[in-house]
C-alpha cells in the first residue's frame, strides 16, 4: 500500500524572479518537515535543490528540481524552478503538473519583470496561486509597496492573509488575519510562539480580516448568506471558501516570509496541507479528444511525461505525474504517441539528486523512472486498451540563434549525438542543420541558456566547441523585366551537348496579368519552401524546343534560385517565360537544356535590377519605465523602427521591427543595459529590401569569400 493516498498528496511549484529565495524556502520546508537536519544555503553550495555543479558555480537555479516533504499527514511534492526567463521551459513544464503555485516576491525589489512573465504562464494554466512576500528582514524591504505593486500587476484578487508587524533587521513577528493571532519568532526562526494580536495592531488586523472575509464570501453565495446572517465566518468556513476560490483562480492569498531566517515557512506549509487543493480536487484532466480523466487511484493507469534528464552512468530519467490509477514497478504501459509498450522497471521519489525506490505511486503523485526506450517529454503512457492522450506542454519560441562547430575535426558525429541528447532533455532548445546556410544552428532562449548548453557539451560529452555568428538567410528578387538567352554547346568527340534558351523574367506579384507579346502555352506556379513563388510559363511555339526538354529548363532555373547570383541566397517572387530556343537533332539532351536554362536565368536576373531582401523581426521588450530611453536608444542603433510604446502594469512594452542581422548579441546587450530587469521576445515578421549601401557590402563580401574558397 502507498504511504499516502490521493487526497493526501499536494503538488506545489515555487515560482518567482531570480534571487527571490525559492531554493532557500525549499530548504526551510524540508527542514521543518524533518527530512534534513540542517538547512543548506546557496553561499555554501550545499542546498538540496541546487546540487548541479553549474548551479553552484553561478549561485542560482538553472533546472527545475523535484523534492518532497511530509507534513502533518500530507505529502507535499515541491518543484523548485529557476527565475530567469532563459529557463522558462523548466517553469512551464513544472506548472503543467503542479496543483498550486507559490509565487515569491522580493520585498526589496517589489514585482520584477520575471514575475510578470511567469504570471502569464500561471494564468494560462489557471493554477491556484499563493503569493509570499520574502526577505522582509532586509533593511530596504517594503511590504506595503510590494503588495500595492502585486495588486496593480495581478489584480485585486490578491488578499492579505498575513502582514509583518515590523520589517528590516528587527523582523520577527507576523500577524495572521485568517487565524487572528500573532506569530513571534526567535532570532534563528523555527517554530514560533502564538500570541494574541497586540492592541495597537488590532484595528488594522480587524480591517484586513474583514476584507479577507468579504473577498471569500463574495465568491460563494452560501458563505455570503452566512456572513450576512452572522457578520462573521468561522475559520474552517474561510478555509473552505478560500480553497474553492483558489481552484477557480478567483482569489490569491498572500503570506509573509523570511526564508533566510526560517520565519513563516511552517505556517505556509500548514496552509498548503489544510487549504490548497489535492489533484483529485482540481477539475478533471481533459484528453486531446475532449474526454475527462478523473484523478482516481482505482482508475485505469495513466501518466504524463513532463521532463527528462540525461544523467551520466545512469541514462535517461523521465519525470511524470500520475493522472489516473496506480502505477507499480514492473507495470507495462502503452505510449499513445508511438504505440510502443514501455515497462516501468523502477519507480522513484526524487529528492534533488537523490532517488528513493518505491513500489507504487497513486493518482496525483509525481515521480520518476529510468530508461524508457521510446518515450519523451509530452508523451502519455496508459494502460493497454485505452487511448488517452493528454494535451502537450506548449513551450516558448526561441529568442536567440547561434551556429555551433566542433573545434577538433572528426568530432562532428559526436557533436551531433551530444546535441540530440541535449534536445531530448530541453524542449525549449531547437537544433537543426540548415542546408541553406550550411551551418548547424542552435535556437535557444538567451545567453544563459546557451552557456548551459556549452557547459554540458564540454563537461558531460567532453567535446570542445565554439559558437559563431549564424549567417543571415537573405533572399534575392528582381525589380524590373529583363531578357537573356544562352547557348550551351560542348563537343567532345562523340555525342556533344547543345541547347539554347531565350528567357524573359519579371518580378512576380499577386494578380499580375499574363505576359504580353508572347503566346502562353502552359503555366505552372510553385510555392517555394523558403517563401514566395516561382511562376513558370512555357511560351514555345513551332517546336523550337521539344516539350520533353522544358522540365530540364525549369530544373536549371530552380537550381539557380537556390543559389542566387548576388549572395548565393534563395531567390523568390519571379516569373519566368521561356519563349524561344534551338535544338540539335543529335546533341540536344536534358543536361544541355538544364545548363542553358540556369545560365539564361542568371544573366537575365543580373540585368533585372536585382534586390537583396533581409528578414525583419517583430521585437517586444518589457522593461522598467526608467530604462525605456536606454533600451530604445540601443534598438535604434540596430536599425530598428520603433512602432510604439505600451504600458503594461509598471513596465513599458516597446514594440519595434528590427533586421535579424542587427539582433546578434541582443540578449547580452539588453541584460547589460538593464541589469537583468528587462525581457524580450522576437518573431519573424517579413522580408524587406536592404538599402543600396548594405546591398553593395553584402555582394562584395560574398564575392570576396567565393574567391578565397577557390584559392
Amino acid at each position: 500500500m502507498p504511504e499516502f493516498d490521493t487526497s493526501h498528496v499536494k503538488n506545489i511549484v515555487l515560482l518567482g524572479h531570480a534571487g527571490c529565495g525559492k531554493t532557500t524556502l525549499a530548504e526551510c520546508m524540508l527542514y521543518e518537515a524533518g527530512l534534513i537536519n540542517r538547512r543548506g544555503n546557496i553561499a555554501e553550495r550545499n542546498t538540496v535543490g541546487d546540487y548541479h555543479d553549474m548551479e553552484q558555480e553561478r549561485g542560482n537555479s538553472i533546472f527545475s528540481k523535484l523534492m518532497h516533504s511530509k507534513w502533518r499527514g500530507y505529502k507535499i511534492n515541491i518543484i523548485d524552478t529557476p527565475g530567469y526567463d532563459d529557463f522558462a521551459g523548466e517553469v512551464i513544464s513544472a506548472l503543467r503538473v503542479a496543483d498550486t503555485g507559490v509565487m515569491l516576491l522580493n520585498a526589496m525589489m517589489g514585482v520584477e519583470v520575471g514575475t510578470d512573465i511567469i504570471w502569464e504562464y500561471t494564468d494560462r494554466f489557471k493554477t491556484p496561486m499563493i503569493f509570499a512576500v520574502n526577505k522582509l528582514d532586509d533593511d530596504i524591504a517594503d511590504f506595503e509597496k510590494t503588495v500595492r505593486e502585486a495588486k496593480s500587476h495581478f489584480g485585486s484578487n490578491i488578499v492579505v492573509v498575513q502582514y509583518p508587524r515590523q520589517i528590516g533587521a528587527g523582523f520577527h513577528e507576523i500577524i495572521d488575519v485568517l487565524r487572528m493571532i500573532m506569530y513571534k519568532f526567535k532570532n534563528d526562526g523555527g517554530k514560533p510562539e502564538k500570541l494574541p494580536i497586540p492592541p495597537e495592531e488590532q484595528s488594522r488586523a480587524d480591517e484586513l480580516h474583514k476584507e479577507l472575509i468579504e473577498a471569500i464570501a463574495g465568491n460563494d453565495e452560501t458563505l455570503m448568506e452566512k456572513y450576512f446572517d452572522k457578520g462573521e465566518l468561522e475559520e474552517d468556513e474561510m478555509k473552505m471558501g478560500l480553497k474553492k476560490a483558489m481552484i477557480q483562480h478567483d482569489l490569491f492569498p498572500l503570506f509573509c516570509l523570511s526564508a533566510e531566517r526560517n520565519m513563516g515557512s511552517g505556517r505556509l506549509m500548514g496552509f498548503i496541507d489544510n487549504v490548497c487543493p489535492s489533484a483529485n480536487e482540481m477539475p478533471p484532466q481533459k484528453t486531446k479528444s475532449g474526454d475527462k480523466i478523473s484523478c482516481d487511484a482505482n482508475g485505469a493507469a495513466c501518466i504524463f511525461i513532463y521532463k527528462t534528464v540525461s544523467e551520466p552512468h545512469v541514462g535517461e530519467m523521465s519525470f511524470f505525474k500520475v493522472y489516473s490509477g496506480t502505477v507499480k514497478s514492473g507495470m507495462e504501459l502503452e505510449n499513445e504517441t508511438t504505440g510502443v509498450v514501455e515497462k516501468l522497471n523502477q519507480l522513484f521519489l526524487v529528492e534533488g539528486n537523490k532517488r528513493i525506490n518505491v513500489n507504487e505511486l497513486v493518482a496525483g503523485d509525481i515521480g520518476a523512472t529510468l530508461k524508457l526506450k521510446n518515450t519523451h517529454v509530452n508523451n502519455t503512457l496508459h494502460m493497454k486498451g485505452k487511448s488517452y492522450e493528454l494535451p502537450s506542454i506548449q513551450f516558448p519560441s526561441p529568442n536567440m540563434t547561434v551556429a555551433i562547430e566542433s573545434v577538433r575535426k572528426g568530432e562532428e558525429e559526436k557533436l551531433s549525438q551530444a546535441l540530440h541528447q541535449l534536445r531530448e532533455g530541453d524542449a525549449t532548445m531547437i537544433v537543426e542543420y540548415s542546408p541553406e546556410l550550411k551551418q548547424t544552428l542552435i535556437h535557444c532562449q538567451g545567453d544563459m541558456h546557451l552557456a548551459v548548453a556549452k557547459w554540458k557539451i564540454e563537461h558531460l560529452f567532453k567535446l570542445d566547441v565554439k559558437f559563431i555568428r549564424p549567417k543571415i538567410p537573405y533572399r534575392e528578387t528582381i525589380r524590373k523585366m529583363a531578357e537573356a538567352n544562352y547557348k550551351h554547346k560542348k563537343q567532345s568527340g562523340g555525342s556533344g551537348q547543345f541547347g539554347e534558351v531565350y528567357m524573359r523574367i519579371d518580378p512576380w506579384y499577386e494578380g499580375m496579368p499574363d505576359p504580353g507579346g508572347i503566346t502562353v502555352r502552359a503555366r505552372e506556379t510553385f510555392d517555394l519552401d523558403w517563401g514566395g513563388k516561382l511562376v513558370y510559363f512555357n511560351c514555345i511555339v513551332g517546336g523550337a524546343i521539344d516539350a520533353r526538354f522544358m522540365p530540364s529548363v525549369l530544373k536549371g532555373v530552380m537550381e539557380k534560385m537556390q543559389n542566387g547570383p548576388l549572395t548565393g541566397s534563395y531567390v523568390r517572387d519571379v516569373r519566368v517565360c521561356v519563349y524561344d530556343g534551338k535544338m540539335h537533332p543529335v546533341d540536344s539532351n536534358d543536361i544541355s537544356f538544364k545548363i542553358a536554362g540556369l545560365q539564361a536565368f542568371r544573366q537575365a536576373f543580373q540585368q533585372a535590377d536585382p534586390q537583396i531582401l533581409e528578414p525583419v523581426y517583430a521585437v517586444e521588450v518589457l522593461c522598467p519605465d526608467d530604462l525605456t530611453g536606454a533600451v530604445m536608444g540601443d534598438l535604434q542603433s540596430r536599425r530598428a523602427i520603433v512602432d510604439g510604446i505600451d504600458t503594461e502594469g509598471h513596465f513599458q512594452k516597446i514594440l519595434a521591427k528590427v533586421p535579424l542581422a542587427e539582433m546578434d548579441g541582443y540578449s547580452s546587450s539588453l541584460r547589460s543595459i538593464t541589469q537583468g530587469r528587462a525581457k524580450f521576445k522576437m518573431q519573424f515578421h517579413e522580408y524587406v529590401p536592404v538599402t543600396f549601401d548594405v546591398q553593395r557590402k553584402l555582394v562584395d563580401e560574398y564575392h570576396k569569400t567565393a574567391k578565397e574558397e577557390l584559392v
